[in-house]
């Protein structure tokens, strides 16, 4: 079974860009992993907004949330995995290293500053990713 990569931090691209992953993974029959990657900012807001853990992970997952239910309902095979860094080169190393057909990725997320410029982590991720990569808007 091939695989899809999906990164992805549940923004309006992000969720976009799980259903043009949808239709390559109903194509191929392929299974989809999505990645959320947390960035030192987001992970500091959460801590202050939220002390407690378990509502931080609560709110983690109600991001990914949308994109859970349409992989659901397209009754598509999916893992999630979450991992710390900074989102471009967290994204690159974890594609280049699993055995990935496609990278399908929104074109800007949830990041304000990234929104004036084609998204910088989708950006890192065409240029440097060694397997075809769908950047969708």
């Amino acid at each position: 079974m091939s695989k899809i990569l999906l990164p992805s931090d549940g923004s309006e691209h992000s969720i976009r860009s799980a259903e043009k992953a949808i239709v390559l993974a109903t194509l191929y029959e392929a299974q989809i992993d999505v990645l959320y990657v947390i960035d030192g900012a987001t992970s500091k807001k959460d801590v202050l907004q939220h002390t407690d853990k378990y509502v931080i992970e609560k709110r983690r997952k109600e991001r990914l949330q949308p994109i859970e239910e349409r992989l659901n309902q397209a009754s598509i095979t999916y893992k999630i995995h979450t991992l710390h860094g900074e989102p471009g080169p967290t994204i690159v190393h974890f594609a280049n290293e699993g055995d990935y057909e496609y990278v399908v990725l929104g074109s800007r997320g949830l990041n304000k500053l990234q929104t004036m410029v084609l998204g910088s982590v989708s950006h890192k991720v065409a240029k440097r990713v060694d397997k075809p990569v769908m950047i969708v808007k």
